[in-house]
């Protein structure tokens, strides 16, 4: 099995850390742990889709921990909930991760990386797209806290009673079955282990599922993080995918923003962090989306099932120079609404304690 390690330039490292700093930021605000932006860089720069999960990972867990002990500081943390779900996680990584490393024995860097983009657009579609929607929806409802009424769903989970398993968890009020908690704890885990991005499935989940107000959900999915981040880590560093180079870089530049991130929820609505998830998520998607036909085209895909023939190599460097834009754009965008969420926010605060003295 060939493992290949990527070399290592200023200019790489710099990427990176940039890369690192906006995901610490993202994560820091949405609870996402910031993934969905940090793989597809990786990618972006040539480096197996797999090792860039499991760098990913690596990353993760330690940056997670302390997000999430900054975040529990504001009261925002439910851990309880994070260390049922973290459970159960866990389980869905190892399975995540078994499935990983197979297609990319079977199939290769390409076929790894056709699959892990196309995961992502499915997912980024899915959720992004709802979360976008909700967020509108309550903007326009002219809500003055900003925050979403339980949904229906969440309500029902709130009111089975299934003795033995029923369990009180802080930030929803109630008593739910741990056994609602099982598969969305799974599938968190499953998604990191293969595109080191739980928080898609995680964060929604606890908001839409179980009626977690989103700040807390975003906080809570942290200690998820954590956990699975750890786990996924000792998993794939065994099979030699991890690049604890890329790891560190990352991190470096996530601890920096990550507190920035936790800092700004404080000033904001939950819709606006909902926004922010779903802009950023949309965007991400168009960078991943160009790349689809470039993995199908080297698998030979194109002219196999469609009957086309196979991308020319001008074709394929105008797709990958424009996924690495729109990634770059997508990075740019999250900063700069979440900096302007913290700014603002600040200074709106500042002005009403005045105003209070």
């Amino acid at each position: 099995m060939e493992i290949s390690f990527i070399n290592l330039e200023l200019s790489n490292v710099l990427f990176l850390f940039f890369v690192g700093f906006v995901g610490g930021l993202v994560s820091g605000f949405i609870g996402s742990g910031g993934a969905f932006v940090l793989t597809p860089a990786m990618m972006s720069m040539g480096v197996p889709a797999i090792m860039a999960v499991a760098s990913n990972m690596c990353h993760k867990f330690p940056k997670a921990l302390i997000g999430s002990m900054k975040r529990a500081k504001y009261g925002q943390v439910d851990v309880k909930l994070g260390i049922v779900l973290g459970i159960s996680a866990e389980a869905g990584v190892l399975y995540g991760a078994t499935i990983q490393t197979q297609i990319k024995e079977t199939f290769g860097d390409v076929g790894s990386n056709l699959y892990v983009s196309m995961v992502f657009v499915v997912v980024l579609a899915v959720v992004g797209g709802y979360v976008l929607r909700d967020a509108i929806k309550i903007y326009k409802s002219g809500s003055t806290d900003g925050t979403a009424k339980t949904t229906k769903l969440a309500l029902w989970v709130q009111s089975v009673n299934i003795p033995g398993t029923m369990m009180y968890f802080p930030s929803i009020g109630a008593k739910v079955s741990v056994l609602f908690t099982i598969p969305i704890g799974f599938l968190t885990g499953m998604l990191a282990a293969t595109i080191a991005v739980g928080g898609f499935i995680g964060v929604p989940a606890m908001m839409y599922v179980l009626g977690v107000p989103a700040l807390m959900a975003s906080a809570t999915e942290l200690v998820i993080a954590f956990i699975m981040g750890m786990g996924g880590t000792i998993k794939y560093a065994i099979a030699g995918y991890v690049d604890i180079r890329l790891a560190m870089v990352i991190l470096a530049g996530s601890l920096f923003g990550i507190q920035l991130g936790a800092i700004g929820t404080t000033y904001v609505k939950d819709y606006t962090v909902k926004i922010v998830m779903g802009v950023i998520m949309m965007l991400v998607l168009v960078s991943r989306g160009l790349m689809v036909p470039v993995y199908l085209s080297k698998m030979g895909y194109l002219e196999e099932w469609w009957g086309m023939g196979t991308l020319s190599e001008n074709t394929i460097q105008f797709l990958d120079k424009t996924s690495y834009v729109m990634l770059i754009f997508a990075l740019g965008v999250g900063a700069v609404i979440i900096l302007y969420a913290l700014i603002s926010g600040y200074m709106k605060h500042n002005k009403e304690q005045a105003a209070a003295n």
